[in-house]
């Protein structure tokens, strides 16, 4: 059998795809080992279990980027605790699981799609979902005055598009730690195959260019943090923290 069917007929995963970003993590172990590959065979009796039963609990595997993007990001001063954030590009809702697990007062998820945001964070009163709603289209209103903490996670559209968006829609002192995808940033003729930006170099473009465009905003940069947990299919990605408070 399939690891990754496996994995969900035992009941260590919610469904096959949440299985598949258990695996692809490195959090599923066969016999003791992390077995990476979802369609690898395993037998029907094998010795299967969850590397670490604190991160499999998230609703994403993206979870656990921001979680690695924090521990960074705290000790140099940021802080999740008692703030209303945004969650832009929520989808099921693994930022907005990190963010309230963080102290987050509020957090409100946003994303384009429909009927995304896991059950476990739709419960959750401290969370608003606004759903069918693109990030590029948020308005100022009372919704966002008070949004102090903005994290982004957004696939097939590049940050440059989106960043005078949040930073206009959030309070004017307000932190961005920004998931930054190179290969969403550097163009079709500087992917590799399976759509892995491979050269550094085009990497390291791809962040400066966020870069430019949040200072250019108003933001002054913080940090620039590569992400613990590459994307699925190897990229690696970074986060940025930017703020309006702060200048440099």
């Amino acid at each position: 059998m399939r690891l990754d069917r496996a994995v969900a007929a035992r009941g260590l995963a919610r469904s096959r795809a949440h299985a598949h970003e258990l695996i692809t993590a490195g959090l599923v172990l066969v016999s003791g080992e992390p077995v990476t590959k979802p369609s690898a065979d395993v037998a029907d009796d094998a010795d299967i279990s969850l590397a670490d039963g604190a991160a499999a609990h998230y609703v994403s595997r993206a979870a656990l980027k921001l979680v690695g993007a924090l521990d960074a990001c705290e000790p140099l001063g940021l802080v999740v605790s008692g703030r209303d954030c945004l969650d832009a590009g929520a989808s099921t809702g693994g930022f907005t699981q990190v963010l309230l697990e963080r102290g987050a007062r509020h957090v409100l998820a946003v994303d384009v799609g429909h009927d995304q945001l896991a059950p476990v964070v739709v419960a959750d009163p401290r969370v608003t979902s606004r759903e069918g709603v693109n990030v590029k289209d948020l308005t100022t209103s009372s919704e966002g005055a008070g949004v102090s903490l903005v994290v982004a996670d957004l696939s097939f559209i590049s940050l440059t598009h989106v960043i005078d968006p949040l930073v206009a829609f959030a309070a004017d002192d307000a932190d961005l730690l920004l998931m930054v995808k190179p290969q969403f940033e550097v163009g079709r003729a500087r992917l590799g195959s399976g759509g892995v930006v491979r050269d550094a170099r085009d990497r390291a473009d791809a962040v400066a260019r966020v870069v430019a465009h949040m200072r250019a905003a108003g933001l002054g940069i913080h940090s620039i943090e590569r992400s613990t947990v590459p994307g699925p299919a190897g990229n690696v990605e970074f986060f940025v923290w930017g703020s309006g408070s702060w200048q440099a």
